[in-house]
């Protein structure tokens, strides 16, 4: 999305046909779980924009850090319906950045993740001459071995684009924005904040985890695991670093699940 400052906050225009509704529904249905997560305060379908809270900056601390993991434990714990589950009551698209993805609603996890998020972005990647043949094979083999596990995964309500630049800290405390929520395993959010550099990481982990947080079994060695969707979708979108990056998060999956 493009954006611009309205007088009531922050007005955001859709970067395609119903962007500024699937972030309104994104974000109320998260709102929630926490009052964090920033407020809608209007959308114009027609005209294709949003008006959010406007948001003002502050230095990162660890007690703000460790707030925003016991918001986002909050979220986590309102639940969804399955995997893939699009917000209540949207049946619209749901975008990763300007990317439309797909939710649709799945009660294995492996099978969501690797359907309807890895796959489609890592092929995208290849055809954009961003992850070579080999790349895109060991991409699958990790896939492959995700499904043959077919971890029983917990399930959350997901931000599902929580990168550092997401997680906004105020003199009020942390606020989430910009999400691509669903249904999924909550390990997801955290991989991706660590992936990003998230300030004060450690300390969001403690705040989520001492809330109450769970992020299922041995969490820490398979973050790459949850790390291999944002990876093609930038590999996608950014380039072959991306794409090597992406590989190797592969191989590291085949390490911890193979």
């Amino acid at each position: 999305m493009s954006d611009g400052v309205g007088q009531r906050g922050f007005v955001k225009h859709g970067s395609a046909p119903g962007a500024a509704a699937a972030e309104a529904a994104y974000l109320r249905w998260l709102r929630e779980g926490s009052a964090a997560v920033v407020e809608v305060l209007d959308l114009d379908e027609e005209a294709n924009t949003l008006t959010i809270e406007r948001v003002d900056s502050a230095r990162p601390t660890v007690d703000a850090a460790r707030q925003a993991g016991r918001e986002l434990a909050a979220i986590h714990a309102m639940g969804a319906d399955a995997f893939g589950a699009p917000a209540d009551g949207w049946d619209g698209p749901n975008f990763i950045g300007t990317r439309a993805q797909t939710c649709e609603p799945t009660q294995r996890w492996a099978r969501f993740y690797v359907e309807q998020r890895v796959l489609p972005f890592a092929e995208h990647a290849e055809k954009a001459g961003n992850l070579g043949r080999g790349g895109i094979d060991v991409v699958k083999q990790a896939c492959d071995a995700l499904l043959a596990e077919d971890e029983d995964a917990p399930l959350a309500r997901l931000h599902g684009d929580l990168w550092a630049g997401n997680l906004l800290f105020s003199p009020e405390g942390p606020r989430f924005i910009d999400p691509a929520a669903h249904g999924g395993h909550p390990l997801t959010d955290i991989a991706m904040l660590e992936l990003f550099g998230a300030p004060h990481f450690d300390a969001i982990v403690d705040g989520y985890v001492a809330a109450g947080g769970e992020l299922g079994r041995d969490w820490q060695r398979r973050i790459p695991v949850h790390q291999l969707h944002p990876l093609a979708v930038h590999a996608w979108t950014h380039g072959p670093a991306y794409g090597s990056a992406l590989v190797r998060a592969a191989e590291e999956t085949l390490r911890v699940v193979g």
